[in-house]
């Protein structure tokens, strides 16, 4: 669950110890695919691709690999027909959810996401009804142990950062899109490691969760999460660190 911070930390950290390679790979293939496909094939003209690319790379994905998955969202090589879906809805305690999806077959997805929402107290809404509730942003998190507050703040802020927020044992870097490479080259360069970054939607403002309404809102996130043609899934639900660490 990416979005609020709290629940990216814990995925990032949940991911790092479980063997979804496959997983990991099935998703970063559609990524590629489609980014080639809406941006051409050329990573150094195709920043979507360009970072689809450098996350196979992070994932050993085989060169092979990522060549055929660029020829087959070009056209170059069949089986490129993937199509994009941006599911909008409300989870349990009314916390806004967007779930981005790449699908081969819309009608079994559509059905099997709404089957999702509805068995885990949430439900599908209309296109437009929790989109205006996100921005689209550069998002980077960092350990707390892997660099001090002050040199930080002062790295990301001359790259172009919007922001830098405290988030218990992170620090979390806000960009805009179009800063987003700038700010992580930056940070790279200055030899800081990244706990995961990404240009995804965060919320603007957040909805608090408490006991089982939490609890329900955390089943239908790890739910999505694992269903095959989910790439992403955003909310703002805030649910309190203690509760959260008890519940993941």
């Amino acid at each position: 669950m990416s979005g609020h911070s709290k629940w990216a930390t814990i995925k990032h950290k949940k991911a790092a110890t479980d063997a979804k390679r496959g997983k990991a790979f099935t998703r970063i293939i559609k990524e590629i695919m489609i980014a080639a496909r809406s941006g051409g094939g050329d990573p150094d003209m195709n920043p979507r691709l360009r970072k689809a690319v450098t996350d196979a790379k992070g994932a050993s994905m085989p060169a092979d690999n990522i060549k055929r998955a660029i020829m087959r969202g070009t056209g170059e090589l069949e089986g490129g027909q993937i199509d994009e879906i941006t599911f909008e809805g409300y989870g349990p305690g009314g916390a806004a959810v967007l779930v981005l999806v790449a699908t081969d077959n819309r009608n079994r997805t559509v059905s099997e996401i709404r089957h999702m929402f509805s068995k885990n107290g949430g439900n599908l809404g209309e296109v437009g009804s929790v989109a205006w509730m996100f921005e689209r942003k550069g998002q980077i998190i960092i350990e707390k142990d892997k660099a001090g507050e002050d040199h930080l703040m002062n790295l990301v802020l001359e790259a172009g950062a919007e922001d830098m927020r405290d988030d218990g044992d992170d620090w979390e870097v806000i960009s805009a899109p179009e800063a987003h490479e700038a700010v992580l080259a930056t940070i790279q360069k200055a030899g800081i490691a990244t706990a995961s970054e990404e240009i995804g939607m965060i919320p603007k403002n957040l909805t608090k969760l408490e006991g089982k309404n939490a609890a329900a809102m955390l089943r239908l996130s790890e739910a999505l999460e694992e269903h095959d043609d989910v790439q992403n899934v955003y909310s703002n639900f805030d649910v309190d660190e203690k509760e959260l660490e008890a519940m993941a």
